[in-house]
């Protein structure tokens, strides 16, 4: 990577080294949007940077320690400090905080047809002309805009309010973009000052917008690429490819490089999208849950809703660990995992004439070597992990020429199929273990593989423990639609409960997010991996980051359906119109037993039910910022979250019993609480004279009263409230937790098309 550095990030980098060793590192400095101090400066820009004048010694250039100026995301910026230098910074008047630069992470040929879009019927894609006009901004690796995803045949002008760029960098040209990729830019500057070099086995990164890991690739064609016919990986899932909104256009924004993705750099990206002129932001990134006032993305993401853009983010990957959802803000969409009815059977039989499931992408169908029935090994003893099949562990002597098992977890699942092929190997089964169960996350491998899970991998190594030469070949069988319950919960899908706010249900919905086929750059192989030379345009990919653009494409759908709707509005769509049954009409499964609301927070999306909602639960940002009062935040904090200097004890005063008006209720019962009164406010965006009733399937141990239990809607865009009575019948016990959930929904009388649903979810603490 070093030779492809810019000419000025190389030389800053070694004056960074020179002169400060390890001292500086990057720091988000927040000011007052109308500070008294800013006037005397005729740009904010050298406001910003008057503040660095103050800290660093007189000698030294402020300008080569900022990193960004921030306009629109927050008032502020991102430098280079020193410890000493924030404590001088923090005491200059108009600073509102400061906080250290974090790393985050990153986080279709069938899935639209099995979310039931279709261009033949009049549905979410008809109604909403593809998502014609709508303009979906993705934060992530960049993209590689030769693929055939972002062509743009058939796509409308870009629209005039665009202000967007192509910015050119290396192997990135401004004709890199077209009518449907209407924009790229790349951030790094976060990144460049607080990273180790790549190693040497990794691909080259590209100091452009240009996509080197194929995650921003595969995450932008899922929410907006076009139509591609005969689409497949190695001639698997083969199919048309498309986006959930094919006739969007794209803006992308390069924040995520080769060891993450840090927040200043975020920060920047949000900072320009809202200027640009996008209309929904898509993050497949995150990490761990974060108090508002400490989240970078919870910061930006409010200012890009004030501004009208919905915000959708991945869950995270940390489940199914209770309380690791992330990106809990709420005004984020917050997206967990499932899974798809598609499966790609490998089948292992045994010497012994049993067989045990497995699934695999490799193209084994049409190789009858790769059939071939093979001596079993699986090496374990001493400490080389040669039962995960690290590089290098694997004696040559014991695995060449055999079908090796290799234990699932700590290094990449096809990087253990390199592993084998390297100590000459002729097969490998990926077994899985006590930690990812049953979980079938698919691989296009390098070598005739298969992933088997943790029960299938016990009946394996008893039969392998049990003969004295065990054999196996694995039998490929290709591309298999509609055999299994569907959808199911993502066992990584990070779960609720919500770490910070127990009256905001998190995550929002679920979205296919497991083994999904979508576009990839030709820089690399399907696996990813430097030593994979195959070229693909299309891989599979599984993670809460593929969630995330299903639902933001989607998003996109209702927007140009419904221009005039607010973020609010648009997500109150996608939650009360999810589906809790699976495809077969029973409950959402979350490995043997039925999914939790801190699993699938409102259901699985339904983007035609979503389309035309009946009613929306529509936020004001003000009301946000009354919420934030109700969960006891002090102004300085409220301030640094949404740049509004309020007093909570006048909001709370003029607005008593405020509950947010959220599409999901969430209750927590403390202190010998019993009961509680919510409040809930819907919004006719139906037919006008619609009259809804109320059905109510109470949790467990609880009572639940609405009044009233119709609701009579003369006009479209008519609001009426409604008050929900929880009432607790259970006895509180000390250091104990305790759960339950039910459901709300609003019946329209004339029209069964309309429910609006909402799961509720109370917690005795």
């Amino acid at each position: 990577m070093e030779p492809k550095l810019h000419l000025f990030f190389s030389a800053l980098c070694f004056y960074l080294v020179s002169a400060y060793g390890n001292t500086l590192r990057t720091y988000i400095v927040q000011l007052h949007p109308h500070g008294v101090t800013s006037s005397s400066f005729p740009t904010k820009f050298l406001w910003h940077l008057s503040f660095l004048d103050q800290t660093l010694s007189s000698e030294e250039d402020s300008s080569s320690r900022l990193l960004y100026s921030y306009g629109s995301a927050m008032e502020g910026f991102a430098a280079l400090l020193t410890e000493t230098e924030i404590e001088l910074l923090r005491g200059l008047p108009d600073v509102v905080a400061v906080r250290p630069d974090q790393l985050l992470q990153l986080q279709t040929t069938y899935s639209y047809k099995f979310l039931g879009l279709s261009s033949t019927t009049d549905g979410a894609w008809v109604k909403s002309g593809f998502g014609r006009g709508t303009i979906i901004g993705v934060l992530d690796t960049g993209v590689w805009p030769e693929s055939p995803s972002f062509a743009d045949q058939g796509m409308p002008p870009v629209p005039k309010r665009w202000r967007g760029m192509c910015q050119e960098g290396q192997n990135f040209k401004a004709t890199s973009c077209n009518r449907k990729l209407i924009g790229a830019r790349f951030f790094i500057k976060g990144h460049h000052v607080s990273s180790v070099p790549p190693s040497e086995n990794m691909v080259d990164e590209y100091i452009s917008p240009r996509d080197s890991s194929g995650h921003g690739t595969h995450t932008s064609s899922t929410a907006g690429g076009v139509s591609v016919p005969m689409a497949s990986v190695l001639g698997n899932g083969a199919g048309v490819a498309r986006g959930m909104a094919p006739g969007a256009h794209i803006a992308v924004y390069k924040v995520c490089w080769f060891n993450g993705c840090y927040s200043s750099d975020i920060l920047a990206a949000i900072d320009v999208a809202i200027v640009d002129g996008v209309d929904v932001l898509s993050l497949s990134l995150g990490g761990f849950p974060l108090p508002l006032f400490d989240d970078s993305i919870a910061i930006g993401s409010f200012r890009a809703v004030e501004h009208g853009i919905s915000v959708i983010c991945a869950a995270g990957n940390n489940g199914p660990i209770q309380s690791s959802v992330a990106n809990i803000a709420p005004w984020i969409a917050t997206i967990g995992a499932s899974t798809l009815d598609r499966k790609f059977p490998a089948i292992v039989r045994m010497g012994n004439g049993e067989y045990v499931y497995g699934e695999s992408l490799f193209p084994g169908k049409s190789l009858p070597i790769a059939e071939k029935e093979l001596e079993l090994v699986y090496v374990t003893g001493g400490n080389s992990g040669s039962e995960f099949c690290f590089r290098g562990s694997l004696p040559k002597e014991k695995v060449k020429g055999k079908m090796v098992v290799c234990d699932r977890g700590v290094n990449g699942r096809a990087e253990k199929g390199v592993a084998v092929k390297e100590a000459g190997g002729a097969a490998m089964i990926l077994a899985n273990t006590e930690i990812n169960l049953e979980e079938d996350s698919v691989d296009a491998h390098v070598l005739p593989a298969t992933e088997i899970g943790y029960a299938e991998a016990v009946r394996l190594k008893t039969y392998m423990n049990t003969t004295s030469h065990p054999r196996a070949r694995i039998v490929f069988g290709g591309t298999v639609i509609g055999t299994s319950r569907a959808p199911e919960v993502a066992q990584f899908s990070a779960r609720g409960p919500n770490l910070y706010d127990s009256t905001i249900l998190k995550p929002d919905v679920i979205a296919p997010g497991v083994n999904i086929i979508a576009a990839w750059p030709q820089n690399l192989g399907p696996t990813g991996l430097p030593e994979d030379t195959r070229r693909v345009n299309f891989t599979v990919m599984s993670g809460t980051s593929m969630a995330c653009p299903h639902v933001s494409g989607i998003a996109a759908l209702i927007h140009s359906a419904h221009p005039g709707w607010t973020p609010a509005a648009i997500k109150s769509a996608i939650m009360t119109s999810a589906d809790a049954s699976d495809h077969r009409g029973k409950p959402i499964m979350d490995g043997s037993k039925p999914a939790a609301v801190f699993a699938i927070g409102a259901g699985h999306v339904n983007p035609n039910r979503a389309i035309d909602p009946g009613l929306i639960y529509d936020i004001k940002p003000d009301e946000y910022v009354i919420h934030l009062c109700t969960l006891g935040y002090t102004r300085s904090e409220i301030f640094t979250i949404t740049h509004r200097n309020v007093s909570c004890s006048e909001k709370l005063k003029m607005n008593r019993g405020f509950s947010l008006n959220y599409p999901s209720i969430s209750v927590a019962f403390k202190h010998g609480v019993k009961s509680k009164m919510i409040t809930r406010r819907l919004t006719n965006v139906g037919n006008p004279n619609s009259v809804y009733s109320v059905q109510v399937k109470p949790p467990e141990g609880v009572k639940v009263r609405v009044k009233p239990r119709r609701l009579i809607f003369k006009h479209i865009n008519q609001s009426l409230s409604y008050r929900i009575w929880v009432i607790s019948r259970k006895k509180t016990q000390t250091k104990k937790i305790s759960y339950a959930e039910g459901q709300l929904t609003w019946m329209n009388a004339h029209n069964s098309f309309h429910r609006v649903r909402s799961p509720i979810s109370v917690t005795w603490k």
